[in-house]
């Protein structure tokens, strides 16, 4: 199983980044469920990533992303997504914005979107401001399971393809809100989570238009 640190060891932000810039995969707590992590930019390591979830290399993962001004390269910042950025983030509310034609990532498995959040969690924030590029944000489980709400659970379930497990404690175990504001018209939750219709409604001034909302596994 992969060494589980705490995330009060001053060593465990240095160790985290070392690993994720080596194309390791990590383990790390969010303000939401536990995620595993690869450097975006790292292609064989996303690979590893999906690999080791077990999860089809054409279903793209999420990003998180340390602030909004990562984000500016690698989405089209529109009004909406500024309002909801302004007023919800960092928290748990993950943001399907179109993808520019100059960014690429194998966790985007070759479509025109991406998925992206800013978590409210310094250290997760620290970690990926120190990666210097987005890392993925999905989490810490095998496709379909249950999403993991500590650091030694979803350690266990990865062993030895993961270099090292980050320990924030318990995490709240309600996942991020998945909101698209791709599609024509108004823009759509299709994952509820933490963050609520009202919430971003409010963000927004506006409603929301309906679909595909649900409530799923981990990602």
């Amino acid at each position: 199983m992969a060494e589980i640190i705490p995330q009060s060891d001053r060593r465990a932000l240095e160790l985290a980044v070392s690993a994720l810039k080596s194309g390791e995969l990590v383990v790390y707590p969010t303000d939401t469920v536990y995620g595993l992590g690869a450097s975006a930019g790292n292609e064989e390591a996303v690979r590893r990533l999906f690999a080791a979830k077990g999860r089809p290399p054409d279903k793209a993962l999420p990003l998180l992303v340390a602030d909004p001004m990562m984000a500016t390269w690698v989405a089209d910042v529109t009004p909406v997504a500024h309002d909801l950025m302004s007023a919800l983030w960092p928290g748990a509310l993950t943001i399907v914005m179109s993808r520019l034609d100059s960014y690429h990532s194998a966790a985007l498995a070759g479509g025109d979107t991406v998925a992206l959040r800013e978590p409210d969690h310094d250290f997760v924030r620290s970690m990926i401001a120190a990666v210097g590029e987005p890392v993925v944000g999905t989490s810490a489980n095998r496709s379909g399971g249950r999403a993991p709400v500590s650091a030694a659970e979803a350690a266990f379930q990865f062993g030895e393809m993961v270099a090292l497990a980050v320990d924030g404690g318990r995490a709240t175990g309600v996942e991020s809100t998945v909101i698209d504001i791709t599609r024509e018209g108004a823009p759509t939750i299709v994952r509820a989570g933490a963050v609520t219709r009202e919430q971003i409604e409010g963000a927004l001034g506006r409603a929301l238009g309906g679909g595909e909302e649900q409530k799923g596994a981990g990602e």
